[in-house]
């Protein structure tokens, strides 16, 4: 199956709906027989949808810089813990172990590796679906702002609709598996 690179909070945020969407997304990779691609911490967002989709039978590949492993307490148990010299390398590893990408709520690094990613394909550097899951109204608006963007004419809708959305992991996947093929 595919390889699916998820962008997420090593904190848990102030809703119990954003735990329970990291670990039904997880599950739910783990039973597709997906492998998760993600930045190897243990704790918050991160750790339980590590753990879901291990507990599910899936497979999960960690990437995290040396100098981060004890900052960001590092999940060693993993099927693979890829340790790099730095983010740079950590965000090319995760893409180029990636099919496919999602981000679900997080802060500022996940921020900056969604947009990362989507000016990539963007660019031509992969053609790669992308997704965002808009947990508990998280994403909303930013949805509205890149709507925005559109309507003022600084994006256009082709590129708008590269990055899709959905209120839970479930649809989220489906529309993303429907672009795997």
């Amino acid at each position: 199956m595919s390889r699916i690179c998820v962008y997420l909070g090593s904190r848990e945020g102030n809703s119990p709906a954003f735990r329970q969407a990291a670990h039904t997304l997880g599950t739910t990779l783990g039973q597709r027989g997906h492998t998760l691609v993600y930045g190897g911490a243990r704790i918050g967002l991160m750790g339980e949808l590590a753990n879901a989709t291990l507990a599910a039978g899936g497979h999960v590949i960690g990437v995290m810089p040396v100098h981060l492993v004890e900052r960001e307490q590092a999940h060693f148990g993993l099927t693979e813990l890829i340790r790099v010299p730095n983010m740079h390398e950590r965000k090319a590893t995760m893409a180029a172990n990636a099919d496919a990408f999602i981000a679900l709520p997080g802060g500022i690094g996940t921020f900056e590796e969604l947009f990362e990613i989507w000016t990539w394909g963007y660019l031509g550097l992969h053609n790669k679906p992308m997704g965002l899951l808009d947990t508990d109204g998280f994403y909303a608006p930013l949805l509205a702002f890149l709507d925005s963007t559109v309507n003022h004419g600084f994006l256009a809708q082709t590129t708008r609709d590269m990055l899709l959305d959905a209120s839970t992991p479930v649809l989220l996947l489906d529309a993303l598996e429907a672009q795997l093929g």
